[in-house]
C-alpha cells in the first residue's frame, strides 16, 4: 500500500479505504434495486420502471446515491478538511469562473452512463475522487453490474491501482503489452462520436475498437488490458470534472497516462467543470506518440482547436 500519499489532518489512508468501500458497494445496491425496479435499500424511495426517465427512477437513482454518498463521507469524517462536490451539487455549489475554495476537494458522480443505465446494457459507475490543489490524487471506480471496485492511490513512484470483488479478494490493474499504434484496441463511447472523432481516429491508424459507456468503465477496460486507450474530442459539449477525475486518478496510479493531445495535464476545480480538447487516456507504452499523431490530425481536422 502507498505510504507516501499525504492526506488531510486526521484521515489515515486504511481508514479511509474502509469507508470508500462501504460506501461503493452500498451505492452498487442502490443503484442494481433502481436498474431492476426492486425496493432499494437504506430506506430510499422505490422507483416502478427504469422507462420513467425524467423525474423518474434515473432522478431518483441519481439523488439517491448521491445522497448516500454525501452523507456517508460526512458522517465518517465531520473534521475532515475537505470540500464535497458531486454532479448534483455543482448548479448550487458553483459559480461560473470561479474555482471553489477549496485546496482538498472530492468530486463525485453518483451515476455515471445514465444511457447505458435506461438501455440496460449494465455500463455505468459510480465516480469518486479526491482531488489535491486540481490534480487527483485518490480514485474510485465502481462498476456496479460487474462486481468491480477499482481504486487508485497517485504517490509518485508508489502509485498503485487495483481491482476488488466484495470479498475484498484483490487483483492488480494488467495492462497490455500492445505497443504499436496499429495494434493498439481504442475503446469508444456508444453515444458521443461525431465527424471529427471519427476523422481523428482514421488519422491514427489503430487496431481494433471496442464500444463501452461511461468513462469509468472505458478506463476499466484499459486497466484489464482489453483495450489500450481512449479519446475524449469535445464539440456542442464536453465532459465534465465528475466524468474524468476517478479514471484518471486509477488509471495515472497504475502507471497509465491521461492528458490532452499536447501532452499538458488535466485540471480540475479551475472554475470551468468542462473538460474541453482532444484528452487521451492511455496504458502510457505509447502515449506520447499518439499525442502527437493527434495534435498534427486536429490541426488538419479543425485548425484552431485547442487540445
Amino acid at each position: 500500500m502507498p505510504a507516501s500519499l499525504t492526506l488531510p489532518s486526521g484521515i489515515a489512508l486504511d481508514t479511509l479505504l474502509v469507508e470508500l468501500r462501504r460506501l461503493s458497494w452500498g451505492a452498487a445496491d442502490i443503484l442494481r434495486a433502481y436498474a431492476r425496479g426492486e425496493q432499494p435499500p437504506h430506506g430510499f424511495p422505490p422507483a416502478l420502471s427504469v422507462d420513467a426517465g425524467g423525474e423518474g427512477p434515473v432522478s431518483a437513482a441519481d439523488l439517491a446515491v448521491n445522497r448516500w454518498l454525501l452523507d456517508g463521507l460526512a458522517q465518517a469524517f465531520p473534521d475532515a478538511d475537505w470540500t464535497l462536490l458531486s454532479e448534483e451539487t455543482a448548479k448550487e455549489q458553483l459559480t461560473e469562473g470561479e474555482p471553489l475554495a477549496a485546496d482538498w476537494l472530492w468530486i463525485l458522480d453518483p451515476l455515471d452512463g445514465t444511457k447505458d443505465f435506461l438501455q440496460g446494457t449494465g455500463e455505468y459507475a459510480v465516480h469518486l475522487a479526491l482531488v489535491k490543489a486540481g490534480t487527483p490524487v485518490l480514485g474510485v471506480v465502481l462498476l456496479p453490474e460487474m462486481e468491480e471496485l477499482w481504486l487508485g492511490v497517485v504517490a509518485g513512484e508508489a502509485g498503485e491501482a487495483w481491482c476488488e470483488n466484495r470479498a475484498g479478494d484483490r487483483s492488480p490493474a494488467r495492462f497490455s503489452d500492445r505497443r504499436a499504434p496499429g495494434e493498439l484496441v481504442l475503446v469508444a463511447s456508444r453515444n458521443h462520436r461525431d465527424a471529427r472523432l471519427e476523422q481523428l481516429l482514421e488519422a491514427l491508424e489503430l487496431g481494433d475498437t471496442k464500444a463501452i459507456g461511461s468513462v469509468g468503465g472505458k478506463v476499466a477496460t484499459i486497466l484489464r488490458g482489453e483495450t489500450d486507450l481512449y479519446v475524449s474530442l469535445s464539440g456542442r459539449s464536453a465532459p465534465k470534472d465528475w466524468d474524468m477525475a476517478a479514471p484518471e486518478a486509477v488509471l495515472r496510479a497504475a502507471g497509465g497516462a491521461f492528458s490532452h493531445a499536447d501532452g499538458a495535464p488535466l485540471a480540475y476545480n479551475t472554475g470551468d467543470v468542462r473538460q474541453a480538447g482532444c484528452l487521451i487516456a492511455s496504458h502510457g507504452r505509447a502515449h506520447a506518440e499518439l499525442c502527437e499523431r493527434a495534435a498534427a490530425a486536429m490541426a488538419r481536422i479543425d485548425p484552431g482547436f485547442r487540445v
